[in-house]
């Protein structure tokens, strides 16, 4: 099978990342962790599979996922993880809405600070 038949293959597991919803990589570049211009070089891998990064995200359609050693959210400042929470959330829920939109741009998909930075070229 030729490489581009492949799909994106998670780094981690080696399983399809098959929906943007499971990406992690995209959800990187939407909360504006990732420069668009490393989207095609940068590793895929699924959300749950970046287990650091997926315990931020609370959503009642996102099973939590617990980190049980000392990067876990629990040992962490109570003021950053509110801020990160509130961050990776949005950022999942603009990836499940990127799902139901169909065909955008790329540029258009990051939270709407990101894009605004971006446009400052401050990122």
């Amino acid at each position: 099978m030729a490489k581009c038949d492949e799909g994106y293959l998670c780094s981690v597991c080696g399983e399809d990342v098959a929906n943007i919803t499971d990406s992690d990589l995209y959800l990187r570049y939407v909360i504006g962790l990732l420069d668009p211009e490393l989207l095609h070089a940068t590793p895929e891998r699924h959300i749950r599979c970046n287990p650091l990064l997926a315990q931020f995200i609370v959503d009642d359609a996102f099973e939590p996922v617990t980190v049980d050693d000392e990067f876990s959210k629990n040992h962490l400042d109570s003021v950053y993880v509110s801020e990160r929470e509130s961050l990776v959330t949005r950022g999942w829920r603009r990836l499940a809405e990127i799902k139901s939109l169909g065909e955008v741009s790329v540029l258009q998909i990051p939270l709407p600070e990101v894009v605004e930075a971006m446009d400052r070229h401050d990122f």
